[in-house]
């Protein structure tokens, strides 16, 4: 079962995270938690920290993790959603609710951090340890770096905000070069790695080892960041690689033997977590997970009317990733059975005993099965490979524990498995190909967990790519794999994006309920299919409610001056 205390902890200091503005430029809250009464004992301190692990990743975690990471990325598409089409297509604008709600609260999670770092260090008692308070700094900082991960992937140059109160005397926020941006990241999650234990001193608070795995990712993406003439700066490889082998080797943490069971409730917390957001079943809007209503396919497999994703569905170029599923444009005579593709993605007859259907018989009388995904209709245009991977069912799936837009499922930030992943790329760095023993090792605990033959080599920066996909494809995480690519070889990247098929496709089973193939079929319906690619598709718009307050973030941006 789910620990409850973040819950409980965060619903403690709820009032020091409410009333958020609409705007980035959050002021301290003027409430009970700024008051010295509050930070008198270790127990009150971490209750302080614990709205960082939910509330304040709200919004993004709604739709923007996938909106931002998979439909930018290509590994997702939607179908009619015009909204959610902008992104499939690079046409962001400085209103799609996407951008304008993960800006909101990635510079929300950046102004409750240094909320709690600056009340910490004022208002911290005599009866609260140092180790305490530093391993609250140091969650504050981990997740306001983590924040910054995430502007700079997607905004390139942005400000960097440390002190809330100095900005009440500054409104005329100035951006900060991307160069310094990475930097300060990497400052703040040194400060974490130095400061966390080796193991949670709660049920889901991140460790050191988080810290470190992030760091690796860190400094695998400023290789990239301050490259010279296509070539990686090889300082950062080193420590990628050196960070990813010490989570690998030393955090205790190892890969679940079963990928599905990474999604498959309970899985909160298991021993390939390094870093989740904290979600519970509970009234409070805020505290619950909402995404999975958004990826529900139909009300029929939702605790309530909440089956918002029936239009969202694995691309094409997706599905082409999984060996010979897609093959001569339509027939699937056959294909190596890759595990992740059924825990990802429904295909027509794929079954998932997990999760109750509501089904209905000839008469129209409701009843509950197993899971069935349906076939499309004979008179349906088409049909999509609709998300598995963190639909987890009705209440009587999850204990009773879920209702409209509450679900108890945590979302995933850092897995173990990336840190192989990472290893691998680290290891290859600049060439265009390597037979490293270890990376090729470590590349193959991740490629046969997914029930495939061992890669034999050489392996290229393709192969980790496309591994990548499929084994984080609806975790938010292939855009900024792109994104770490633009930075070296721009052109690479942009002849990615140009032949990822994003559009709307046919899916037909040979037969139901238990097919052997399928028929995959490009609709007629969508004559544009791939998106043009260029350096303005790396940087999405600020939001125009950003720029209208704050209208210095129009002009270039300075580097950061750090205070030590």
């Amino acid at each position: 079962m789910k620990n409850k205390y973040l819950y409980l902890a965060a619903f403690a200091a709820l009032s020091a995270f409410s009333g958020c503005e609409p705007e980035f430029l959050e002021r301290p809250p003027q409430d009970t938690l700024v008051d010295a009464n509050f930070f008198k004992t270790n127990d009150q301190v971490l209750a302080a920290s614990a709205p960082l692990y939910t509330v304040v990743w709200k919004d993004y975690v709604d739709k923007s993790y996938w909106a931002l990471g998979d439909v930018r990325g290509g590994t997702l598409q939607r179908g009619f959603y015009d909204v959610f089409k902008n992104d499939v297509m690079f046409r962001t604008s400085g209103v799609d609710v996407s951008n304008v709600e993960a800006y909101r609260s990635f510079y929300v999670v950046v102004g409750q951090a240094n909320t709690l770092i600056q009340n910490v260090n004022r208002y911290a008692g005599d009866a609260v340890s140092q180790e305490i308070k530093n391993h609250a700094i140091a969650e504050a900082r981990f997740m306001r770096a983590m924040a910054y991960f995430f502007l700079v992937s997607n905004y390139g140059p942005v400000p960097i905000i440390e002190n809330n109160l100095e900005l009440l005397n500054n409104p005329e926020v100035a951006r900060n070069t991307v160069e310094t941006v990475w930097e300060f990241i990497t400052r703040d999650l040194q400060f974490a790695a130095a400061n966390l234990p080796a193991t949670p001193v709660q049920p889901g608070r991140i460790t050191n080892w988080s810290a470190e795995g992030m760091l690796a990712k860190v400094y695998l993406t400023r290789a990239g960041v301050e490259s010279s003439g296509g070539t990686l700066k090889q300082e950062h490889l080193n420590r990628a690689k050196e960070l990813s082998e010490r989570v690998i080797t030393m955090s205790g943490k190892s890969l679940l033997p079963n990928y599905a069971d990474l999604f498959r409730w309970p899985y909160d917390n298991n021993n390939e977590s390094l870093f989740e957001q904290q979600w519970v079943f509970t009234s409070e809007y805020g505290y619950a997970n909402t995404m999975v209503s958004q990826l529900n396919y139909s009300n029929d497999i939702a605790a309530g009317s909440d089956g918002w994703g029936g239009d969202l569905s694995a691309s094409w170029w997706m599905l082409s990733l999984y060996d010979g599923l897609i093959r001569d444009n339509g027939t699937r005579p056959g294909f190596t059975l890759d595990q992740r593709l059924k825990a990802t993605f429904m295909l027509p007859g794929a079954h998932y005993p997990e999760i109750s259907q509501t089904a209905r018989d000839a008469a129209g009388k409701e009843f509950l099965q197993e899971l069935v995904f349906p076939a499309p209709g004979a008179n349906d245009d088409f049909s999509y490979a609709n998300v598995k991977k963190y639909v987890v069912g009705k209440a009587r799936d999850v204990g009773g524990q879920a209702t409209q837009q509450r679900y108890p499922n945590n979302t995933y930030m850092l897995r173990l498995a990336e840190m192989y992943l990472i290893y691998a790329e680290a290891a290859l760095g600049s060439s265009a190909s390597t037979t490293d023993a270890k990376a090729l090792e470590y590349f193959n605990k991740v490629h046969t967990r997914a029930g495939l033959a061992p890669f034999e080599g050489p392996l290229t920066w393709d192969d980790i790519f496309e591994e990548r996909a499929k084994e984080f494809a609806v975790e938010g995480l292939i855009w900024y794999d792109l994104v770490r690519l633009h930075y070296s070889n721009p052109q690479k990247a942009y002849d990615i994006i140009k032949s990822q098929d994003r559009e709307i496709f046919l899916i037909r089973p040979d037969r139901m309920p238990n097919p052997t193939g399928w028929t995959f079929t490009k609709s007629a319906t969508s004559n544009e299919r791939t998106a043009t690619a260029n350096s303005g598709n790396f940087q999405l718009p600020i939001p125009d409610v950003e720029l209208s307050q704050a209208p210095n973030l129009r002009n270039d941006p300075v580097p950061y001056v750090f205070k030590d």
